[in-house]
């Protein structure tokens, strides 16, 4: 099988993640893979799954693998966790890019389990960035699944309730991966270094980490453990390649700040996107000015399209404050207005000037709610006969026929 595929992510030959493969020079690797875990004991953080009490650890020791989602943050051990499991059941384990793979590769796939099968040997098919699979790719594992021939472990970033279609989700246990802790990051970062200088060459000095460059590291990897380590072999790489033969300073905060570029965590069709959007109403709702200007500045940063917030801010002017002040919804108004008008950066300024305004404002949903109740009531009566008093009488025999009377 594996000549049929040019690419290593979509490589369908069984084998075990110990499986070590062509000799490679270790360097070459990210730090990130050089200190993969190999075994649950490794692996940091995610105590809620993995403590000896915890279902999904229960079900490893077990050997009783469902097929499962994974979904968490970037960096929070989704594939090292799946290698972990497929090591521990002594499974066969085949990868599969959502990128890069077609429904042709799922069929291959369901070949190698087959035959699998007749040895009586497991596979595990482990299926990164499982929310980039259409609906026909996804639709190709349901009977496979439901039959056993193979164990499926998708990985996601984004809510399998709005990636992952509702036949194959009932078929899956989801477990649920929390970014790394403060503490967690910063013993994954000295481990990393240990690491570091235990490949180094000849010559090349002891590097150490200062307690706030772990600290900014830290702070720029929002939970990430790759990133983390990403940015660390950055610094290491140039700290050795400044270096003047003796042993110098620590790697400080001020260094990691100048290497770094803080990235904000954020999806424009995703779960993330609809947090975001429910902190900006949820603050706006509680009255807190202060709030309600981070979330949009957090929601610009991001990415997010200006005219969205503005959108947002519009509807909010209506359904929560209504006729409390009438004044907050040509307040928006301007403020979208001004933006066009104006753009990044200085646009965002009537924005936020609008948000500070609907978060002081009086509430009330009164309109709301009618409006609400009247939709409803359309949908029960259907088209009730205008009464005759509020018909215009158009012509004498419609004004005989009590057109308008009474009016």
């Amino acid at each position: 099988m594996s000549d049929l595929f040019s690419d290593q992510e979509a490589d369908l030959s069984p084998r075990r993640p110990e499986d070590a493969g062509p000799a490679e020079d270790p360097s070459s690797q990210p730090l990130a893979e050089r200190l993969r875990p190999s075994s649950i004991a490794d692996i940091l953080g995610q105590e809620e799954l993995l403590s000896p009490q915890a279902p999904l650890r229960r079900l490893i020791d077990a050997g009783r693998i469902p097929s499962m989602i994974l979904w968490g943050p970037p960096g929070s051990g989704k594939t090292t966790l799946a290698r972990v499991v497929a090591n521990h059941v002594q499974a066969d384990f085949v990868i599969l890019s959502a990128v890069t793979s077609s429904v042709k590769d799922v069929r291959a796939t369901v070949d190698v389990a087959k035959r699998n099968r007749k040895f009586q040997r497991r596979t595990l098919l482990f299926i990164d960035e499982i929310h980039r699979f259409n609906k026909a790719q996804q639709d190709a594992f349901l009977p496979h699944v439901e039959s056993g021939i193979l164990t499926l472990i998708g990985a996601t970033t984004e809510n399998p309730s709005f990636s992952v279609i509702s036949p194959l989700l009932s078929r899956c246990r989801v477990f649920t991966l929390k970014p790394l802790g403060e503490a967690q990051l910063e013993a994954l970062l000295y481990k990393g270094l240990e690491k570091i200088n235990g490949e180094r060459e000849k010559g090349e000095p002891v590097l150490t980490l200062g307690d706030d460059g772990a600290r900014a590291i830290v702070r720029l990897s929002d939970g990430d453990a790759r990133r983390a380590l990403g940015m660390l072999e950055i610094a290491t790489s140039v700290k050795k390649s400044s270096h003047d033969g003796s042993e110098g300073d620590p790697i400080s905060g001020e260094e990691i700040s100048a290497l770094a570029q803080r990235h904000l965590v954020y999806d424009k069709t995703g779960e993330e996107h609809y947090n975001l959007i429910s902190a900006l109403h949820k603050t706006l709702r509680s009255s807190d000015p202060h709030g309600a200007m981070y979330w949009v500045g957090r929601i610009i940063a991001s990415g997010e399209d200006p005219r969205y917030v503005a959108r947002r801010l519009i509807r909010f002017a209506s359904e929560d404050i209504g006729m409390a002040d009438p004044r907050a919804l040509s307040m928006t108004l301007d403020a979208f207005r001004a933006y066009e008008a104006l753009g990044l950066p200085e646009g965002e300024l009537a924005l936020h000037q609008a948000a500070v305004y609907l978060a002081l404002a009086p509430k009330s949903n009164a309109v709301y709610t009618a409006s609400k109740a009247v939709t409803a009531e359309i949908a029960t009566s259907g088209s009730l006969p205008v009464p005759l008093h509020l018909r215009n009488a158009l012509t004498k025999l419609m004004k005989d026929l009590d057109y308008g009377r009474d009016y």
